[in-house]
């Protein structure tokens, strides 16, 4: 039965394309200079309107695998300022110097307050679409 109404189908666009798009085309007003471009009145342009919009999805779809990737970030770089001038950042914390329950510390490389995370993380994964959150100390209090 599927293949029954498969072939219908089939049937119905192959005879639209062997006798209605001739005749459609027949009838565009397509000019032949760049005078009767400006001769066009808005009526025809409206006619000329869907294979103005074929031909332009075609040349889009031509030249869609050539044309640069967006990124969402400006580079691949996770720290982009930083203490730059270092070759490596390292932070050291004493764990005996934490006088607080919970400490928060950044993993996005986004905070103000680095190495302390300011919630930045949540503005950074809207953008990129990244999942990073802070590192968590907590301490038990006795």
């Amino acid at each position: 039965m599927h293949t029954k109404s498969f072939n219908m189908v089939l049937e119905s666009i192959s005879k639209f394309i062997r006798t209605q798009l001739p005749a459609y085309l027949k009838k565009l007003p397509v000019p032949e200079t760049i005078g009767e471009i400006a001769r066009l009145s808005v009526a025809d342009w409206f006619r000329l309107l869907p294979l103005l919009g074929i031909l332009a999805l075609l040349g889009y779809l031509t030249i869609r695998p050539f044309l640069p990737k967006k990124k969402k970030q400006r580079d691949s770089l996770i720290n982009l300022k930083i203490q730059k001038e270092n070759p490596r950042v390292v932070n050291e914390i004493d764990i005996e110097d934490l006088r607080c329950s919970n400490v928060c510390y950044c993993r996005c490389w986004r905070s103000k307050t680095f190495p302390v995370c300011d919630r930045s993380h949540i503005k950074h994964n809207e953008l990129t679409g990244d999942n990073v959150g802070p590192l968590i100390l907590k301490k038990k209090t006795l």
